[in-house]
């Protein structure tokens, strides 16, 4: 008790010389309106400077970015990147999936050596983890695609620009080497099109992506409610100096985007693109074995299996869940890429587990990105490599090829083992 007394007189002389303190910090201004903006922008100083600490000290794995990314974005820019379509089922199924996928490690395996490095399109990369298109990054950071495409590069790996970059295709590649892609839709104006995929072949890219799952924009309330609009000083790169720039400036984005895409997209699209250009094409949003099927019929490069971040169609399955079956159905003719959910080392490894020959990351960028520029993609990279290289050797391989459906268990195995009565 006569603890208790102390420890209840010492708070309340500690609260009490604070109140004195504050009518002293009051007296001393000419308004009390004045001293509480100060006391705001104290806040926000002291705010931020916890966040650089938090950057440069205590952040350990790929999440923890998302979190000060929402502190130091603007609701609307965090909201962007963030959001799903409509009840964000899928947005959140592409996380939860992976949790419902388990290990069958192999023990007592020589793993003194771990080997990463893999190839795509006959291209050698340092590890089977790329960088996948995402619009707007300048929303994001104000080097936006400069410093992601210099991190990518510094890492030993694909990025993947998107055509709806706040930095162009030569842009990009005025940052020094590097092996890039570059996403597009096909728009109703072909002109468009062919100009920008012929960019990318003289600025160095070396295939292109075609997202095939949108002939419309998904609907997401998010960006609704916060009446999404592109800032003055952000551009469409790509597409500067041209009407299409100009439309999606100045239009509700979303009924914007939805007059340029071509609605009336088939197969016949696909071989129209091949006559185009000499890249290999990578078709992005399959998950099913038809469609899987006629991709290969269609005569692509590659196929990523691709629910668009969640923000497409809800209610879709997770694209991890997707993966077997477009695998299955590839037969081997094309390799199979997955994006979507990825945020640890053991998602990598369970996505290569079945089947894939590699997986794209998106938001883990822009929210590393957003929180501390080119050092904060860097790491995040970084991450990834080193717990996919710890998982490989816990599970017993040395090699990317050593990974087989074998090291994982997932909800549509059959028992291996009987339980006993």
């Amino acid at each position: 008790m006569v603890l208790l007394s102390v420890a209840y007189y010492h708070l309340f002389t500690g609260l009490y010389f604070c109140i004195l303190c504050f009518v002293a910090f009051i007296h001393c201004s000419f308004s009390v309106a004045s001293k509480i903006t100060q006391i705001i922008s104290v806040a926000k100083v002291l705010k931020l400077i916890n966040l650089g600490s938090l950057i440069k000290m205590n952040v350990t794995n790929v999440n923890e970015y998302e979190a000060i990314a929402k502190e130091k974005l603007s609701k609307m820019f965090y909201d962007y990147f963030a959001s799903g379509a409509e009840d964000q089922w899928t947005l959140k199924e592409n996380r939860n999936a992976f949790s419902r996928i388990l290990f069958r490690p192999r023990i007592l395996r020589d793993v003194s050596k771990i080997d990463l490095t893999t190839t795509v399109l006959g291209l050698k990369i340092s590890m089977p983890i790329m960088i996948a298109p995402t619009a707007g990054q300048k929303l994001a950071h104000p080097e936006g695609e400069y410093a992601t495409a210099r991190a990518a590069s510094a890492a030993g790996t694909i990025m993947t620009l998107s055509s709806w970059a706040t930095s162009s295709v030569e842009e990009v590649a005025s940052t020094g080497p590097g092996i890039r892609f570059l996403q597009i839709y096909l728009f109703k104006d072909r002109n468009m099109v062919t100009q920008l995929v012929r960019r990318a072949k003289n600025a160095g890219f070396k295939a292109i992506v075609l997202t095939v799952d949108s002939p419309v924009l998904g609907r997401k309330e998010a960006h609704i409610k916060n009446r999404f609009t592109l800032p003055s000083y952000v551009r469409m790169k790509n597409f500067e100096g041209l009407d299409l720039e100009k439309l999606v400036k100045h239009s509700a984005h979303t009924s914007a985007v939805n007059g340029l895409y071509d609605k009336s997209l088939t197969w016949k699209d696909v071989k129209w693109l091949q006559t185009i250009t000499s890249l290999p094409i990578i078709v992005k949003g399959v998950l099913t074995a038809e469609d899987t099927r006629l991709a290969i019929q269609a005569g692509v490069a590659g196929i990523i299996v691709s629910n668009h971040g969640g923000r497409q169609l809800d209610y879709v399955p997770a694209t991890i869940m997707a993966l077997e079956e477009v695998v299955q159905a590839a037969e081997g003719r094309v390799p199979v890429f997955m994006d979507g959910g990825v945020r640890r080392g053991t998602d990598v490894f369970k996505a290569l587990a079945l089947g894939a020959s590699g997986v794209f990351i998106g938001r883990p960028v822009v929210f590393s990105l957003a929180a501390d520029g080119e050092a904060g993609v860097r790491k995040v990279l970084k991450m990834l490599h080193d717990e996919l290289e710890i998982t490989m050797a816990l599970c017993g391989c040395c090699s990317l090829k050593d990974i087989t459906r074998d090291h994982v268990v997932t909800e549509w195995d059959r028992p291996r083992i009987s339980p006993r009565l």
